[in-house]
């Protein structure tokens, strides 16, 4: 069991590293420049990190959150067909355990971002990078 979930892991690694890759291509190229939602990219090179530095957080949170409950369920599955075994029922169980310990660091590391970006004055941390200009006295953020 431990074989195929380290090597489903490996895949998706391999693959989601092949796709984050993929668009590299695209953002070199050369040209006025590549709008993507609020993200724009001008001559091969981000002008702006924080959408970046949002977006691959996003990312890692969703799948983190995603793994979690696949691993809950696949302790429930295991749970449910243990047949009564004290052995499958406890690994089971300790599966479960695990995934919503996940679930709980997952959480307190969400909560832990947005209180710090609170205490910071920030509202996200595309924020944290954008250029800031004083203009009589005055900060504002810099276009």
């Amino acid at each position: 069991m431990k074989q195929t979930l380290t090597k489903y892991a490996v895949a998706t690694s391999v693959a989601t590293a092949g796709l984050m890759a993929s668009p590299m291509a695209v953002f070199a190229a050369e040209g006025d420049g590549v709008n993507i939602g609020s993200l724009t990219l001008s001559q091969g090179y981000a002008s702006n990190i924080g959408p970046i530095i949002s977006g691959v957080l996003s990312f890692i949170m969703a799948i983190s959150a995603l793994l979690v409950f696949l691993y809950l369920i696949l302790g429930g599955v295991q749970w449910i067909t243990s047949g009564g075994d004290k052995g499958k029922t406890e690994e089971a169980r300790n599966k479960i355990t695990a995934a919503v310990i996940g679930l709980i660091i997952l959480a307190a590391a969400y909560a832990v971002l947005k209180i710090m970006l609170g205490f910071l004055g920030l509202e996200s941390i595309t924020g944290a990078f954008q250029k800031v200009k004083v203009i009589d006295g005055v900060e504002g953020i810099a276009n």
